[in-house]
């Protein structure tokens, strides 16, 4: 007869350790409530501090010494720290819906589950809810590594006073699912313009010949999946767990190192964390070198450019404004110097917000 006396003590060592996990989670959990007692409850109190969020997960991976990933051990406190804050101040996270898309998925991975998310219909919904308070914050998509800009995204921000507060960059896995049991069953496919092009040489090789339909999101090609034998959608994993559909074929996405950056959206300036990223509207003069000379302003100032995309200012023909990404805060001299030489020569500078980089 085996020995299990070693695995007991093993079994016996990891319960001990299990209340000890629990008593620090209970006692972190009152050091926030005693936050929220010290803040009190003004209206100009500010609960949610991505910059203090961003530099405890970033010391959380510092300090990992395994046998867990970093990110799997950042995740574990992201929702450790969701609940905690959701002692002191419930939040309203707006989202691009229906439920189970991925704009969804962006906002849990960036507040934890502890938050109640909202689902919207469109990208100015989203913004419309922020800014009258109905949600605290919203997160909206704005780029795909494969397919570029949301451009309904950026055109928000020309007239619109929410600020960037943060950013989540999402790995975006596609998932065929269904609640048929095999591919052979699949005789229509629910999908979206995008996620189709994104997957079109496995559904070349894998389901030839099957009928698709286009719909409006991810999440709803789950939806329709449901409600239809012999119906599948891409979509997903959090997509197959609520509608209760069978994932048949994970990861079909042609593209392994598909990613989609969010935008978190809210009414305050984060402060400084450290790692940080300033987002800005410039305009100029339709001149001969009038860009070039408001994009040596960051070279002068040793500031290295991220991202440049230009869209029409919707105020005359051929009159363009550009969104820019910087690395730094609007605090640290290097930038706040490059924005007061950019108040001279730009019809408009705006900044749309400084803030963490992604964590996760």
């Amino acid at each position: 007869m085996k020995d299990t006396s070693g695995l007991q003590a093993v079994r016996v060592r990891i319960d001990e350790i299990d209340e000890k996990i629990q008593a620090l989670i209970t006692e972190r959990a009152r050091c926030a409530e005693e936050v929220a007692r010290q803040k009190g409850n003004g209206p100009d109190v500010v609960f949610y501090r991505p910059e203090r969020e961003a530099q405890v997960l970033r010391a959380v991976m510092a300090r990992n010494e395994g046998p867990l990933s970093d990110e799997t051990m950042a995740r574990h406190f992201r929702e450790i720290m969701s609940s905690c804050l959701a002692l002191q101040y419930p939040m309203k996270i707006a989202f691009l819906g229906p439920a189970g898309t991925f704009t969804q998925e962006a906002a849990t991975k960036h507040f934890g589950h502890a938050v109640t998310t909202v689902p919207l219909a469109a990208i100015d919904e989203i913004f419309r809810e922020v800014e009258s308070g109905s949600a605290h914050y919203g997160v909206v998509p704005v780029e795909n590594s494969t397919e570029g800009v949301v451009n309904h995204t950026l055109d928000m921000f020309i007239n619109s006073p929410l600020k960037i507060c943060g950013e989540v960059a999402l790995r975006i896995h596609h998932n065929l699912m269904s609640n048929a049991q095999d591919l052979k069953a699949i005789k229509k496919l629910f999908v979206h313009h995008q996620a189709h092009a994104q997957c079109r040489e496995w559904l070349d090789g894998n389901l030839p010949g099957v009928n698709w339909v286009v719909v409006s999101s991810n999440a709803e090609a789950a939806r329709c999946a449901a409600e239809e034998e012999g119906a599948a959608a891409i979509a997903g994993e959090m997509a197959a767990e609520i509608y209760g559909l069978n994932i048949l074929a994970r990861n079909i996405e042609d593209e392994p190192d598909n990613t989609t950056r969010f935008l978190v959206i809210g009414n305050q300036l984060s402060q400084p964390s450290g790692h940080d990223k300033t987002s800005l509207l410039l305009s100029t003069a339709n001149s001969p070198g009038a860009l070039h000379k408001l994009l040596r302003v960051f070279a002068d100032n040793h500031i290295s450019m991220t991202r440049i995309e230009s869209r029409p200012s919707r105020r005359g023909m051929w009159d363009y404004v550009f969104f820019i990404d910087i690395e730094g805060h609007v605090q640290e001299a290097a930038v706040a110097a490059a924005l007061s030489a950019l108040e001279s020569d730009a019809y408009v500078a705006k900044i749309l917000g400084s803030y963490p980089d992604a964590v996760l």
